[in-house]
């Protein structure tokens, strides 16, 4: 578990863009199920969270259509409320960071690490945006 000294700056750069920071299984569940579209980010201490999930996340926000939730859970912290955010990923395997999209509790679109690492900010942006285009 990382300290929150650590933790918080990096959590406070989705919460400070309009996330609920969920930090309970129970939280996680009431998100995803709830009616519309709701972004998951699993946040971490990496540098592909910080050079480009983070950011990435935050510009694709600036689209005409975006996701009616957003919230984050953060890997290495928020122990049990990632775990249960991680039950709803399936088929997809536990991987930090990663952002999913559900719309009305379904999984429909979803960053795995391998998709943010090595990606620049604009090109996370516009992935996410296409699918807010599609789902929202």
């Amino acid at each position: 578990m990382y300290p929150a000294e650590i933790v918080m700056p990096m959590k406070a750069q989705l919460t400070s863009n309009g996330f609920e920071d969920l930090t309970t299984p129970e939280q996680v569940e009431a998100a995803i199920k709830q009616e519309g579209t709701t972004l998951v980010m699993v946040n971490s201490v990496c540098g592909c969270a910080a050079g480009a999930a983070r950011p990435g996340v935050v510009m694709s926000l600036d689209n005409d259509k975006v996701p009616t939730h957003l919230t984050t859970v953060f890997a290495g912290f928020d122990k049990d409320a990632v775990a249960k955010a991680r039950e709803f990923f399936a088929p997809f395997p536990p991987s930090s960071p990663a952002v999913a999209l559900f719309k009305d509790g379904e999984l429909v679109h979803m960053l795995e690490r391998h998709h943010i690492e090595g990606h620049s900010v604009a090109a996370i942006a516009e992935n996410l945006k296409a699918a807010y285009n599609e789902f929202a």
